[in-house]
């Protein structure tokens, strides 16, 4: 077995509104990446075993790069993302008030894009174009 380091041509990265509550950032983040393995299903590894012989669901492959910025930065973001068709997820405020996915769904498709009122993106794709997308974001701490 190699003991290289791995290097991924290929970002996933979360992008937060950083003025959400701890327990918003966390509740977004898992919406978030659930989008992209869907959307993505190469991001996925192999299953997991124990030494006992246990299996696991297969997790992504690479890290997950969490941001922050301001809502300014985040619809920027989005602009950008959409502008080069990357794999995205996105979470909106209106999120927070609904308890399931069809209702989330119906409060997506209520806001024009450049009304919505986004907390969370989500994005895959090569490196730079990751990088490009998230200017102006800040790792979350």
């Amino acid at each position: 077995m190699s003991t290289e380091p791995i290097r991924f041509d290929t970002k996933i990265a979360v992008l937060l509104r950083e003025d959400l509550e701890t327990w918003q950032r966390l509740n977004v983040t898992a919406f978030l990446v659930s989008g992209l393995a869907a959307q993505a299903p190469d991001v996925l590894g192999e299953p997991y075993e124990d030494a006992d012989g246990v299996s696991y669901l297969p997790m992504f492959r690479q890290p997950v790069l969490v941001f922050e910025g301001t809502k300014e930065t985040l619809t920027a973001a989005h602009t950008r993302v959409l502008s080069r068709s990357l794999p995205r997820a996105l979470f909106t405020s209106d999120l927070f008030a609904t308890g399931n996915d069809r209702d989330n769904r119906a409060a997506v498709r209520a806001a024009a894009t450049a009304d919505l009122d986004l907390v969370g993106l989500s994005v895959y794709g090569p490196r730079n174009a990751v990088d490009k997308v998230l200017k102006g974001a800040r790792m979350h701490p």
